[in-house]
């Protein structure tokens, strides 16, 4: 789980970001996608899912760069200075999240 706080105006453009730097970190090295929570003013929360440590962990050995420099530039530029942590890493040990789309 990861925590950003946004310079404010710049939430669309954090947005796009990181769907588009979500979605290469999928094809390009393995994971199962991620969600972003909006959780307050400027403050975005997300949760990623990878199908095993190993895979999780080579990805990291990288720091996830990806090929879309463009999205990497958007979301980088929209998150304010030290303001990004890693709130939880581990294995799932329940999962019950259905995918539904409305």
């Amino acid at each position: 789980m990861y925590r950003w706080q946004v310079v404010p105006g710049l939430e669309a453009q954090f947005e796009e970001g990181w769907r588009r730097g979500t979605a290469r970190i999928a094809a390009e090295f393995g994971g199962l996608g991620s969600r972003l929570h909006k959780a307050g003013a400027g403050v975005y929360v997300a949760y990623a899912q990878w199908p095993d440590e190993e895979t999780w962990r080579k990805a990291m050995e990288t720091r996830m760069h990806h090929s879309d420099d463009e999205a990497r530039r958007m979301y980088r530029e929209a998150i304010v200075p030290g303001t990004f942590e890693t709130l939880a890493a581990g294995p799932v040990v329940a999962d019950l999240l259905e995918l539904r789309r409305a």
